[in-house]
């Protein structure tokens, strides 16, 4: 009985060993594949948050122009795409040059080994370009209800292409600021300050709407169409950013994933329930829209830190983002007389700068409330500044250059009728009959 145990014993060893052999080599191609599973699944996402920002801005904004609306987040995502990988990608990415842009890599030239990745270079292609497409659709709801869709389409293009992938690879491309130190996980500053500073100098250079402003210049009340929409959006925004912040990570594998999802959710919650209650105490009653851009501005708040606060650090970014979100939209309307339907330089400019800021006080590795000092504040806000000045200084100048040539603005009457009318030939509600034009303004 023993020499059977033992024979037995033997034949396991002899086929148990080279198997363990072979399953070491087999764990690093499982463990790229889960990766790789992993960023396209996060893609697929971000991707999706498209349809958030479309249900977002045609909630927010008045039916007659709902089909505009689509349009230009669908050439958002169609434009962004092809530039994005022709050259975008590699300015972002390619080789430095004194920390300023990238010069190698274009049309997909190039390898996932020289930027350090286990995954396909195609797979991290696809992940970046649906984050370019994130910060140019922000710019559309700002601009909303009375921008040319030639200018805007001319606007896509120039940001997908230049202005977001310089900002990208100064942060996340091996330039200046990413040499400095400077934390932006998943994009509070690369992708939504970019777009929300772009959105205020687009918005301010374009105008206000018809009727926003009185003569003495107090702002007027402009209800969106339908607060339904835009609640679904929001929810999809939130769904989606679970892919934005985890998917961030570039690896499944990677357990850090748990901890970035709960601070994103955290964030947002926190932010939503700080603008009810502010909203509450403030107006008598809570407000709906405010409180759905509140979620909105937790999210961006805490995309640059998701992977480096705790728990509670997220609470309280969201919370701070949700202040923010009140105080930004009265100071952007009442002070600068700018005029953004749907809140998108506060939520994502404001908020995106604030969020970025605060990981300088909430990281808990080098954070000032965890013994760090004020280094990483100091180098978050030379990283915002920075990308400011220089969203703001190439927005201006390409808006105005756009005003200047072909126009910025549709004609009086298309506004008052409606883009989907004036600019596309159609309705996004034909069956429905809506208010007439002197009752909308």
């Amino acid at each position: 009985m023993k020499r059977r145990i033992i024979i037995l014993l033997f034949l396991l060893t002899i086929i148990l060993i080279p198997a363990g052999v072979f399953a070491e080599d087999e764990i690093g191609a499982l463990a790229q594949a889960i990766d790789t599973v992993w960023v396209l699944i996060a893609a697929f996402l971000v991707f999706f948050m498209q349809a958030g920002f479309a249900m977002v801005e045609s909630g927010f904004t008045r039916a007659k122009n709902a089909s505009n609306i689509i349009m230009k987040n669908m050439m958002d995502v169609s434009i962004g795409s092809l530039v994005f990988f022709m050259v975008g990608f590699g300015i972002m990415f390619g080789d430095d040059v004194a920390g300023l842009f990238g010069s190698t890599g274009f049309f997909g030239n190039i390898t996932a080994e020289s930027l350090g990745l286990s995954i396909p270079i195609e797979a991290f292609i696809i992940f970046q370009t649906v984050f370019a497409a994130t910060a140019a659709t922000i710019v559309s709801g700002a601009m909303a209800e009375r921008t040319k869709f030639s200018s805007y389409v001319i606007y896509s293009f120039v940001i997908s292409i230049l202005i977001y992938p310089v900002v990208g690879h100064w942060i996340w491309g091996g330039g200046f600021l990413s040499e400095m130190g400077m934390i932006d996980f998943a994009g509070s500053t690369v992708v939504h300050s970019v777009g929300g500073w772009a959105a205020l100098v687009g918005a301010a250079i374009l105008g206000p709407r018809i009727g926003k402003f009185n003569k003495n210049g107090k702002p007027n009340a402009i209800p969106g169409h339908s607060i339904t929409l835009g609640a679904l959006g929001v929810f999809i925004l939130w769904f989606g950013w679970f892919g934005f912040n985890p998917g961030s990570s570039l690896a499944g594998t990677d357990m850090g994933i748990g901890l970035i999802a709960m601070t994103t959710n955290l964030a947002a919650a926190a932010g939503g329930i700080v603008v009810m209650a502010i909203t509450w105490i403030r107006y008598k009653k809570p407000d709906v829209s405010m409180t759905l851009n509140g979620v909105l501005g937790g999210l961006v708040g805490i995309t640059a830190g998701c992977a480096s606060v705790s728990m509670g650090g997220a609470i309280a970014i969201g919370a701070i983002a949700g202040a923010v979100v009140v105080l930004g939209v009265e100071f952007i309307e009442k002070v600068l007389k700018v005029d953004d339907p749907v809140g998108a330089v506060t939520v994502h400019g404001l908020c995106g700068a604030v969020g970025t800021i605060l990981v300088g006080i909430f990281a808990v590795d080098g954070g000032l409330l965890y013994g760090g000092g004020f280094k990483q504040l100091g180098i978050q806000a030379v990283g915002v500044l920075a990308v400011a000045a220089w969203t703001l200084v190439t927005a201006g100048i390409l808006f105005s250059v756009i005003k200047a040539t072909v126009g910025l603005r549709v004609k009086n009457e298309d506004e008052i009728m409606g883009l989907d009318i004036g600019e596309h030939g159609t309705q996004a509600y034909a069956d429905f009959h809506l208010k007439s034009a002197d009752n909308i303004l």
